[in-house]
C-alpha cells in the first residue's frame, strides 16, 4: 500500500463499542484501507460503532459505498452504526443521495453514544 492509499484512523473504545475517526479524504484510493479498519472494528461485535467524520473534508462515492457496506454489516449483526461530525461538503453528499434518511447521523460523538 503506498502513501496515497493509506488512511490514518483513530480508534477509541467506548462502553459498548468504538469510535472510529478517519483523518483525510476518503476516495477511491483510500476507501479500501478505510474498509479494512471498519471490518476489523466490526469483527469485535460492538453494540455501537460511531464513525466520526469530523476530520474528513471530502468523500467520494467509494467512501459512501464503504459506509453503506458497514451499515449493512451492522444491521446483520444486530449492532448500530452512527455517523457524526459530518462536514458540510460530506453531509451534502449524503443529502443528495438521500442517505441522510438511511443512516443515523448526529452532531457529535457524545450524541452518538446515546443515539
Amino acid at each position: 500500500m503506498n502513501e496515497s492509499e493509506a488512511i490514518e484512523v483513530e480508534i477509541k473504545a467506548t462502553a459498548d463499542g468504538a469510535i472510529i475517526a478517519p483523518v483525510g479524504e476518503i476516495d477511491l484510493g483510500r476507501a479500501p484501507a478505510f474498509r479494512e479498519h471498519l471490518f476489523t472494528a466490526q469483527q469485535k461485535k460492538p453494540r455501537r460503532l460511531i464513525v466520526d467524520l469530523g476530520q474528513v473534508p471530502y468523500m467520494d462515492s467509494s467512501g459512501v459505498a464503504t459506509l453503506v457496506e458497514a451499515m449493512q454489516t451492522a444491521r446483520r449483526s444486530g449492532s448500530k452504526l452512527v455517523l457524526c461530525n459530518l462536514q458540510a461538503r460530506v453531509r451534502s453528499i449524503f443529502e443528495i443521495a438521500r442517505l441522510d434518511s438511511v443512516f443515523t447521523i448526529v452532531a457529535s460523538a457524545d450524541e452518538g453514544l446515546t443515539a
